[in-house]
């Protein structure tokens, strides 16, 4: 979930795994050093497309279901 002041949680199965400040100096330089790093201000569009990532495994997806959260 993206709060208003770019708060960024990411919650699964209940827990909530990690939480970031999108822009913060930390974020661009966690950034800097992945693999997202050629992509210009990733991570930081208003809206978009949804990005699930595989990690180099085999993944499958089914029931993806999409909410807006108010």
């Amino acid at each position: 979930m993206v709060y208003p002041d770019n708060h960024v949680e990411h919650w699964l199965n209940g827990y909530k795994v990690v939480e970031y400040v999108r822009g913060s100096l930390i974020y661009q330089a966690l950034v800097a050093r992945s693999k997202y790093a050629h992509w210009v201000d990733f991570g930081m569009a208003e809206k978009g497309r949804i990005l699930l990532q595989d990690h180099g495994d085999n993944v499958s997806f089914r029931s993806i279901k999409i909410k807006e959260l108010k």
